[in-house]
């Protein structure tokens, strides 16, 4: 519950002094000839849409040859979904004694954000059973080190549910889906 005197007023507000702007000097103002009028200023908008038009034209030959991080084909994706559902398994199912814990979820997350990154802006995967599955267990996975750190243990609930995920993802590698 808030606070009375948060929403009451204990005191009156006052109005803040009117501040007098300061005189011109006479001398400043009757010396020579008034500046040039500048340029008319065009619109920001219009500015803005003329950059935003021009600037690709203007780009080097370098910039517009740099490769993009597209699968090749159906195989590539095929094979590194299932390197990284493999890794995902080992990590997840380790001990939490294990001294190897925290370089595997290292390992975990810099695979996973390397799929992430090839795969998430491919149109022809964004409606494959496979794709939502897998990017959904990496999202919890990904969630959990981050929040709780990498030596941390995974809940059973949060385990099973990422396994599942994993499973079912598998089965839809495996259907071509």
């Amino acid at each position: 519950m808030a606070s009375p005197t948060l929403l009451t007023p204990t005191s009156k507000p006052t109005p803040l002094p009117f501040i007098k702007p300061r005189p011109t000097t006479v001398a400043a103002a009757a010396s020579s000839t008034p500046p040039p009028p500048s340029p008319p200023q065009q619109p920001l908008r219009r500015r803005f849409l003329t950059t935003s038009i021009l600037s690709p034209l203007f780009l080097s030959p370098l910039a517009l040859q740099t490769p993009v991080a597209f699968a090749e084909d159906d195989q590539e994706y095929v094979k590194d979904t299932e390197v990284v559902i493999s890794k995902v398994r080992t990590t997840i199912t380790m001990d939490k004694t294990d001294p190897n814990v925290a370089s595997a979820v290292a390992e975990l997350r810099d695979a996973s954000n390397t799929w992430v990154a090839k795969y998430r802006r491919e149109k022809a995967l964004l409606g494959r059973a496979s794709f939502r599955d897998m990017y959904s267990a990496l999202n919890a996975v990904s969630g959990h080190y981050i929040s709780f750190g990498p030596t941390a243990p995974i809940p059973a609930k949060r385990k099973a549910r990422i396994l599942e995920e994993m499973e079912t993802a598998e089965k839809a590698l495996l259907r071509g889906r």
